[in-house]
């Protein structure tokens, strides 16, 4: 098995982060909006830069899976 570029590591955890925040969502908990809710320009950069590394993800997909 290839070893991933960085980004893609990267990219990876940042998704797998933003999953686990939909998860606790459900349950009524934003972990994002707890820990940077005092900075909303912050907390706004969190989400734009894990829907980035999703976008990321998607558009390499079939790249990774050759690997």
């Amino acid at each position: 098995m290839a070893k991933l570029a960085p980004i893609d590591l990267l990219a990876i955890v940042l998704v797998i982060v933003g999953g686990l925040n939909w998860g606790l969502y459900a349950f009524g908990y934003n972990l994002v909006s707890i820990l940077l809710g005092w900075m909303p320009i912050l907390e706004k950069a969190v989400y734009v830069i894990v829907a980035l590394a999703a976008i990321y993800l998607a558009a390499i997909t079939t790249k990774l899976s050759k690997r």
